[in-house]
């Protein structure tokens, strides 16, 4: 495919707002994560929490929208000159031809959690405060985000669980490429609600410690919540970008269970060969995998196999939600943007919180972190109901 450039990239996180105080934290080896106290609830776990989105509401003639779904989307808007760089490239080929695609899972889901509580006790009915179009449904963050940016082009939001804010890229690249648009704000936002933090917990998919990935005792997942955007451009229309470019996509659905993996990857292997695929490369072009690594005991098994059976034990790969937690609709974009700070700076990560990977696992998984020239990384992304997307990063030429 022909490469497409990431003019601009921004995500907040757990580790902080803007990309500079989320390399800071990779780099020093500091987590996000914190013990479980969010809306007073003391579940027995930690979370990827993302501070003062409390003290920062929607407002003005966007306060219909207002809830912790779209605060969240609103504080990655104002990081790293995103915003900035969109009105740039709307300036250049019009509002009506940057399309926004978006991510998520459960979308401004806690917004309805609230209202619920708040309900008629002789009806049942919801208060009428209650705004569902603007708040939960799953095109809400999408119509918020192209309206806070002032862009009237194509729009979709995409929910596959936590492959929804990868796939984002291969369809933007896809609108571009038939022509429907010149530009596109791809990203994602997932944020904490008790549906996920309950859901998750009852799964028994939930660690009480900060999550291990690939440990030999690894115990579950560490949920969190994030915000991320790329604003994608064909090059030679870009007057200035990143250096990053989006190489290759790759797709690819289990059908295989509602929630769990095929045990041997074979979905996943999928995906990653239709990236490379995509990309016109061979598995020795890749120098860093970001792996999806959620730390439960069956995703990074079967991940494992996927990667070797495709790569081999040649390839450095590591889990980097120890530092995020896993922000579900967001992670890919989460992720996208480590795979892209990864190639701009020179860094591969390791499994934080990992003191001892396990034995069984065959692929070259990455302890500590390292510092050393990163030319090209696949990310993954690996969804409920077997939802997969692999995703190739590169210096862009």
């Amino acid at each position: 495919m022909t490469p497409l450039v990431l003019t601009r990239f921004t995500t907040v996180n757990a580790l902080g707002r803007g990309l500079e105080a989320l390399f800071e934290m990779l780099r020093s080896g500091r987590s996000g994560l914190r013990p479980c106290t969010f809306e007073r609830r003391c579940l027995e776990t930690w979370v990827g929490e993302v501070a003062g989105l409390d003290e920062a509401p929607v407002a003005d003639e966007l306060a219909e929208f207002d809830c912790r779904n779209n605060r969240l989307a609103q504080l990655a808007l104002r990081q790293d000159g995103f915003a900035e760089a969109v009105a740039a490239a709307r300036a250049r080929y019009g509002a009506r031809r940057i399309a926004v695609v978006l991510g998520t899972s459960t979308s401004g889901i806690l917004e309805t959690e609230h209202a619920y509580r708040r309900r008629d006790p002789l009806t049942g009915k919801l208060p009428p405060d209650y705004r569902f179009a603007t708040t939960h449904q799953l095109y809400a963050s999408t119509e918020f985000v192209r309206r806070s940016l002032g862009l009237a082009g194509p729009a979709a939001t995409v929910s596959t669980a936590c492959s929804s804010s990868a796939k984002v890229f291969a369809s933007a690249w896809r609108l571009m490429a038939q022509g429907l648009c010149d530009a596109a704000v791809v990203g994602g936002v997932d944020s904490l609600c008790l549906n996920t933090l309950y859901g998750f917990s009852a799964l028994d998919l939930v660690a009480r410690e900060p999550c291990r990935p690939c440990a030999a005792d690894r115990a579950g997942i560490s949920i969190g919540e994030a915000a991320g955007f790329a604003l994608l451009e064909w090059p030679q229309r870009a007057e200035q970008h990143s250096g990053v470019a989006l190489l290759g996509y790759g797709e690819s659905s289990d059908a295989y269970h509602m929630s769990t993996p095929h045990p041997e990857g074979e979905g996943a292997a999928l995906a990653m060969q239709r990236a490379l695929a995509c990309a016109r490369l061979e598995p020795a072009a890749i120098d860093y995998i970001n792996m999806h690594a959620t730390a439960s005991r069956v995703n990074d098994a079967m991940e494992d196999r996927a990667i070797h059976g495709v790569f081999g034990r040649r390839t450095p790969c590591s889990g980097t939600k120890g530092w995020t937690g896993h922000t579900l609709g967001a992670a890919g974009v989460t992720e996208a943007a480590i795979a892209a700070l990864c190639i701009q700076r020179g860094f591969m990560p390791g499994c934080l919180n990992t003191t001892a990977l396990d034995p069984a696992l065959t692929s070259r998984v990455l302890l500590a972190s390292e510092q050393r020239p990163v030319a090209r990384v696949l990310s993954n992304s690996f969804g409920f109901g077997g939802s997969n997307c692999s995703l190739v990063f590169g210096e862009a030429v």
